[in-house]
């Protein structure tokens, strides 16, 4: 007697941490409390500490399953939320993109940016966020191995909670409205066109949809699940497996026929609620073994959209991957071009450079003298802006090759030599780092050329335009001509001038052209632009026959590039009148356009500088040259991996295999190889 006392005394005295919790089944706030002080022990004070996140939930699942009376307080506090709470928004609408379309539901997310939407205490998404109150909640619960979830999931016997009536009922509901939602998508001209025959775009959405319908008017019959009710249930799997090979098929047509951003949103949303709709079917099958696995994906999704729901960066990236990856494949097939695997393709590419450098310099000695007449800012950009896209359109016509254009196209070249989407496995690193290496040489080639023909030949275009008119292009006997003569050598000087911020600018113009290139040619090829003209009326009567051919030719292989082209051109034309009239130091260095600027100045001084600024200038010349390669080459890398769903930090072997490339190949960073394959690359 005295020791049960005792023990009873002792149980009393225990920290409150180490009690265990009974709760009445219908005690909703009480349980709420009971959950949220649950996981207020497993959050981490840092939440991308995962290790210490999972050491406090290993403790915490070995407390409960030591403990029968904690394990039994908390399928109650869970049961009891389920019952008292309505869950068909959290299984209809969260993880799951709006149907409001992408500019509406852009709008949505800014105004409730500033003031978040209402929660109602009967929503289960109140909930969720009451117990994940925190907005990083979701970094750690993603970030916890998938096996301590399912063990925790498996020990609260998730299979038997989810058998209630009034749950079960809810979970009928979200399926018939996810059914028909589907149903809806599946009829979009975004999802049918693509197909010869409308009946069979349409085919498994609608079927969907007849056995959701059909199932639901028998459950009506009474309670339990009877033998035509299992059959429905399995015949809707199939018919739900049918829709995602439809969106799948219609995801692998990208390649050949493009994708458009209203085609990427409801391609997202077609595939989150078809998923959704199995999870339902999953418990509503009453068969006692539910996929964990997709329970704790499902659990996370929420998570992670409830603590995120309201990220502008997250929506965008979320339903603007798809129009990127195709816009990024465009750009690596462009940028094959750019890449030199023989010695034969890389001296082609050194000559084309050279080409470029000859263009380039004519393009330098224009726009200096363009600089000489007195306009109004906007004009004089306007002018310049003309006199680049000339140039740059020129460039591309004679087949010749401008270093700073290779960036944008070979990043995305260099994403896919990896692609998981194309070889369906772990991420080839080896022929990433060969690929590497093929672009280090191909563009180390195209700055040698443009740079070799840049230097001397702007110096001799000067000199050759003083002799035939007795006037220099920059430069003259006044103090006034010489300091601005000058001020093309001070332009290029990191130090002197903001010449390295201007560099980056300049790498994000570079960037931005491409990816507008890589979108114009995807709009082409999805709005089937070329068999639009061929059977256009006014097309067919306006040219012959040939002249027709070699437009819509021209248009199939050129548009892209020159629309890029006249962006690249006007990005470095205005850039300079902006920075002006907002009086900004904005502006662009763009390292062939500052070669040539370096000759005219040094000609313009008579050669009147001291070597070590001669050596100070060409230094700013080629760290403006780096830091336009750097940044158009980093954003449009960093766009065609994130578009591929590929994280490269997963990889962090990769550092080690180009390593030992470097170690093993030096030279091939340099020029090509006579003969070798991937296979050698250990």
């Amino acid at each position: 007697m005295l020791r049960l006392l005792r023990k009873k005394k002792l149980e009393a005295n225990k920290p409150a941490s180490q009690q265990a919790l009974v709760l009445p089944l219908h005690a909703p706030n009480r349980s709420l409390e009971f959950l949220a002080e649950l996981i207020g022990k497993i959050r981490p004070k840092d939440p991308n500490d995962i290790q210490q996140a999972e050491l406090q939930f290993q403790a915490l699942l070995f407390q409960v399953s030591q403990d029968r009376t904690s394990l039994f307080s908390l399928r109650k506090a869970l049961l009891t939320q389920f019952l008292k709470t309505n869950i068909v928004p959290a299984l209809t609408e969260s993880g799951i993109v709006s149907g409001r379309g992408f500019v509406q539901e852009l709008g949505k997310k800014i105004k409730h940016k500033l003031l978040p939407e209402l929660q109602t205490p009967g929503n289960f998404l109140f909930v969720i966020n009451k117990i994940f109150y925190k907005r990083s909640d979701h970094i750690w619960v993603e970030g916890i191995d998938e096996n301590l979830w399912k063990q925790f999931f498996d020990m609260l016997g998730i299979q038997v909670n989810l058998t209630e009536p009034a749950l079960i009922k809810q979970l009928q509901q979200a399926l018939q409205i996810l059914s028909y939602r589907v149903t809806t998508l599946g009829l979009e001209k975004e999802m049918t066109h693509r197909y010869d025959n409308f009946q069979d775009a349409v085919y498994p959405f609608l079927e969907q949809n007849r056995l959701i319908n059909e199932y639901i008017f028998n459950t009506q019959t009474g309670p339990g699940i009877n033998k035509d009710q299992r059959i429905l249930l399995a015949n809707i799997n199939e018919a739900l497996h049918n829709c995602r090979q439809s969106i799948q098929w219609i995801r692998d047509q990208r390649n050949a026929y493009g994708t458009s951003l209203a085609q990427a949103f409801i391609l997202t949303r077609l595939q989150q609620q078809v998923q959704r709709m199995f999870i339902i079917l999953d418990v509503l099958d009453a068969d006692n073994l539910v996929d964990t696995q997709g329970f704790v994906l499902y659990f996370k999704t929420v998570v992670h959209n409830e603590n995120t729901k309201n990220s502008i960066k997250e929506f965008v990236s979320e339903n603007t991957g798809y129009l990127a990856y195709q816009i990024a494949e465009h750009g690596g097939r462009t940028g094959e071009k750019f890449i030199t695997t023989t010695r034969k393709e890389f001296w082609r590419m050194f000559k084309s450079a050279v080409g470029g450098g000859v263009i380039i310099s004519f393009i330098g000695i224009i726009k200096n003298l363009l600089g000489k007449m007195v306009l109004p800012p906007f004009w004089q950009g306007f002018l310049y802006s003309v006199n680049y896209s000339l140039g740059f359109i020129l460039i591309q016509d004679t087949n010749s090759t401008l270093a700073t254009k290779q960036p944008a196209y070979t990043a995305n070249n260099v994403a896919s030599s990896f692609d998981a989407q194309k070889i369906g496995l772990k991420p080839d690193l080896r022929n990433l780092a060969i690929t590497i290496g093929k672009v280090s040489r191909t563009q180390l080639a195209s700055f040698t050329g443009n740079l070799l023909v840049v230097f001397p030949l702007a110096y001799l275009l000067a000199f050759l335009f003083f002799e035939a008119t007795g006037v220099k292009v920059v430069g003259g006997d006044s103090p006034a001509q010489m300091a601005a003569a000058h001020k093309l050598l001070t332009d290029q000087q990191p130090f002197h001038s903001l010449a390295l911020l201007y560099a980056c600018f300049t790498g994000f113009f570079l960037f931005a052209s491409g990816l507008i290139a890589g979108y114009v040619e995807n709009y082409l090829v999805y709005s089937k632009i070329a068999e639009r003209l061929r059977s256009s009326t006014a097309f067919k009567y306006g040219f012959s026959e040939k002249r027709r051919y070699k437009i819509i030719q021209y248009i199939e292989n050129n548009m892209g590039a020159l629309i890029g082209n006249i962006a690249l051109g006007f990005f470095l034309g205005m850039a300079g009148f902006f920075g002006k009239i907002f009086g900004l130091p904005f502006d662009i260095r763009h390292i062939t356009i500052s070669a040539a600027n370096a000759s005219i100045g040094f000609f313009g001084m008579d050669h009147n500088i001291s070597s070590k600024e001669l050596v100070y200038t060409l230094f700013g010349v080629f760290s403006i040259g780096f830091l336009n390669f750097a940044v158009s080459f980093g954003l449009a890398f960093y766009v065609a991996v994130k578009s591929r769903g590929i994280h490269l930090r997963e990889y962090p072997e990769f550092l080690g295999i180009l390593w030992r490339y470097i170690k093993k190949y030096p030279r091939d960073f340099i020029k090509a190889p006579e003969s070798r394959v991937a296979s050698q690359l250990t």
